[in-house]
């Protein structure tokens, strides 16, 4: 057990302030790097950022496991926290808007982050988890190999050579997005300027407000205000976020925080300000009211899913690469039946007993959780314990409400689907763990004997996309027929704000992880177009002074450019050599299909 995880479980079995305000002192420069990038250096967000993730350690530091990693799990939380405040401001940006910002970086040992600093923890984010902990623990909470060795569990040298091998990946995953720094550079910049000494004071005063608030449980409150800052572009700084709290009785019960209530009354005023702000945007963002009309039907149509045959690579093998039960145990016996290796061994053996398993032994897995909702043999009634049981084990995960709603649209349930969709609409996060899922089933096909090319290939084709095109159908047909209620019922808001909401469906479909596939691709797009479809073709899109129709054109043209590939990809794939199957499943993990495919024609399409 490392000295941080003894802290961390001292916290959670005595409620020891001492030992939380330490971990404060010694993350508090990780978190407030990561969110000073992620909210493009605005010092003030960042603190409130800063503050608000360690407000979600004294809440969920006592239901953590004494194992984790407190680094990664800080760092991916300050990820979600900050990207849910700027949603607001970058909801139409994509991810290759960003790396234009980056694209003239010099290959320069001494380039300064600041350049990579729009993308960098997002690249992180899409590690797998053992590369993204060896990047963190050896960058971002400096430590030497040795010590990461003995944090991973091994020896100085196998950390040398895991940091390596993850400093590779991330740099691999930057150049896609225009950076040109090379590995070695790379790994001088992160050891130079990965952490920023966040402000004097800054760790105390975060201890003592994380600590009430974990008492009183008000960080929904924290949260609420940040978010409302974001929204306003009015940035209090963090004694404001603190007062506003006071509001409650977060502060006020806290004896180091009574010389702040002196400024309670200005500040009140300003809170006053920014709730008649939030009450005129809601106007602009606003949500399906309740209770919901009652839906009138219709016959579902084929407008929300494009059928496009990406490759024909099954018939490069000749043989089923499915695990037998006794290579299924092999892999378990050398791997353990952890969640992750049991669901593992489920995918690649097809054996419904190890999903059993998983599900009996880790209820509270948000994997486990978002396997079993798929299980064919459960009942409705199972099946809506079960994505009960993902929302709580991934409360920051849309996908888990979206299920929900789609869930209670069958059961007839109108009412409780819109409020799924309301809540799903305000998190940031859309996972269906693809990253995770594809790299498990890898390592179980290598175990099997397999060769590093079938591996990869059925690692990454044979997952489904989640849930069936045809389910994803049938959803959006339901929000659709809602918002013709809305509309029939005189309520013109609401309609559009169920026809927004399945447009969001689909771009975070569009976008959901690296790792997907084009088909994946193509339901998003058109789910995002058919959402658009049923708006004004003249209504204004965006604020570049784009319209509705402008944007259909351009996913009209982005599935053409996806056929158009497909038919110069499909012959290609027939002559590849085990090399370029290798890397060309490298690029579908890091980048996605369509990458991978562009790298494929470049290099053969035109000999």
């Amino acid at each position: 057990m490392t000295d941080s995880q003894r802290l961390l479980a001292e916290y959670a079995k005595n409620g020891s302030e001492s030992a939380f305000r330490e971990l404060v002192t010694r993350y508090v420069n990780l978190v407030y790097s990561t969110a000073l990038r992620l909210v493009a250096g605005d010092t003030h967000l960042a603190e409130d950022v800063a503050q608000t993730v360690f407000i979600g350690l004294a809440r969920r530091g006592r239901t953590l496991s004494t194992e984790v990693m407190l680094g990664g799990w800080l760092h991916q939380h300050t990820y979600h926290v900050a990207t849910k405040a700027v949603r607001a401001e970058r909801r139409r940006q994509s991810r290759e808007r960003e790396a234009v910002e980056v694209n003239t970086l010099q290959d320069d040992s001494g380039a300064d982050l600041r350049q990579v600093a729009p993308i960098l923890d997002e690249a992180i984010t899409q590690l797998g988890s053992e590369d993204r902990t060896a990047i963190l623990l050896r960058f971002f909470e400096q430590r030497d190999f040795r010590s990461v060795g003995e944090a991973l569990g091994s020896n100085e040298d196998a950390a040398r050579m895991r940091v390596n091998r993850a400093l590779e990946k991330l740099h691999s995953l930057l150049k896609h997005r225009g950076v040109t720094l090379s590995v070695v550079a790379l790994g001088t910049v992160l050891t130079a300027g990965a952490v920023t000494a966040a402000p004097a004071g800054l760790a105390g005063t975060i201890s003592s407000v994380a600590l009430a608030g974990a008492a009183a449980g008000t960080g929904t409150t924290i949260l609420t205000l940040l978010k409302l800052m974001t929204m306003t572009k009015l940035k209090l700084g963090l004694s404001a976020l603190v007062i506003a709290g006071a509001t409650t009785t977060l502060v006020v019960q806290h004896q180091t925080q009574i010389k702040l209530r002196e400024e309670n009354q200005s500040l009140r005023q300003q809170i006053s300000q920014l709730t008649t702000e939030n009450e005129r945007l809601s106007k602009h963002s606003p949500t399906p009211r309740l209770p919901a009309p009652p839906m009138q039907v219709t016959a579902p149509t084929t407008t929300a899913a494009v059928d496009l045959q990406s490759t024909n690579l099954y018939a490069r093998f000749s043989k089923d690469l499915k695990l037998t039960a006794g290579q299924a145990e092999a892999y378990l016996k050398a791997n353990g039946r952890k969640a992750s290796c049991l669901l593992a061994a489920y995918r690649t053996s097809g054996n419904p007993t190890l999903l059993q398993e998983a599900m009996q032994k880790y209820p509270n897995d948000p994997q486990v959780d978002f396997e079993a909702v798929f299980d064919k043999d459960l009942s409705p009634e199972e099946r809506h314990q079960w994505l009960n049981a993902f929302e709580k084990s991934a409360p920051d995960n849309a996908l888990a409400n979206y299920l929900s709603a789609l869930n209670y649209f069958k059961a007839g349930q109108t009412d409780q689907a819109v409020q799924e969709l309301i809540a799903a609409d305000g998190k940031a996060q859309f996972q269906d763990y693809l990253p995770d899922r594809i790299q498990n089933d890898e390592e179980a096909y290598l175990s099997a004997g397999h060769s590093m090319v079938d591996a990869e290939t059925f690692a990454v084709y044979q997952e489904a996309l989640l849930p069936q095109p045809s389910e994803l159908r049938e959803f959006v047909h339901d929000i659709s027929d809602l918002a013709k209620s809305y509309q029939q019922a005189g309520d013109a808001t609401s309609a559009q704000a169920a026809l927004q909401m399945i447009e969001d469906l689909g771009q975070r479909y569009e976008n959901a992880s690296p790792g997907e596939i084009v088909v994946s691709q193509n339901v998003g797009i058109s789910i995002e177009r058919f959402a658009l479809g049923e708006m004004d073709p003249n209504s204004p899109y965006g604020s570049n002074g784009q319209t509705v129709q402008d944007r259909m054109n351009q996913l009209d043209q982005q599935i053409a450019a996806h056929i158009e590939l497909a038919k110069q990809v499909n012959p290609l794939q027939q002559t590849m050599s085990d090399q370029d199957w290798i890397s060309y499943n490298d690029r579908i993990k890091a980048f996605g299909e369509e990458v991978a495919w562009q790298w494929l024609v470049n290099k053969h399409g035109q000999q």
